[in-house]
C-alpha cells in the first residue's frame, strides 16, 4: 500500500493530519525557548571559557 500523504514540520491547529513533526501551541513554543537558552548558556560558556584559558 502506498502511501502518499506529505509529512508537516510544524502542524497548523486547522489541519486535521497525523503527519507532522510539532505542533503550533504553547508546549513546542515553551520547550523550544527552553532549548534555544541552554543552547545560548553552553555556547556562552564555551566562549568564555576560551577567553579565560588564553590568558
Amino acid at each position: 500500500m502506498e502511501n502518499n500523504k506529505k509529512t508537516e514540520f510544524i502542524k497548523e491547529p486547522e489541519n486535521e493530519t497525523k503527519q507532522f513533526i510539532f505542533q503550533k501551541n504553547k508546549i513546542t513554543k515553551t520547550g523550544a525557548l527552553i532549548i534555544i537558552g541552554f543552547l545560548a548558556l553552553i555556547i556562552g560558556g564555551i566562549y568564555l571559557s576560551g577567553i579565560f584559558l588564553e590568558q
